[in-house]
């Protein structure tokens, strides 16, 4: 017997759920340690990524 997955629109509360603060500029970065150099421009650099919405920041030091 197969798994039966239920087919239902999400609702708004559960699809912009942790977004509203990220729109206002207030992201919860998090430091990405798996690619600490830039081959392109030949850098050390520091990523960072928000939990809530997956937007990256990159500081080169």
């Amino acid at each position: 017997m197969s798994d039966v997955i239920p087919f239902r629109k999400p609702s708004l509360k559960e699809k912009h759920k942790g977004n509203t603060l990220c729109r206002h500029g207030h992201h919860k970065w998090e430091l990405d340690k798996t690619n600490q150099f830039d081959v392109k421009q030949g850098k050390l650099v520091t990523i960072y990524n928000c939990v809530r919405c997956r937007k990256q920041k990159v500081m080169s030091l």
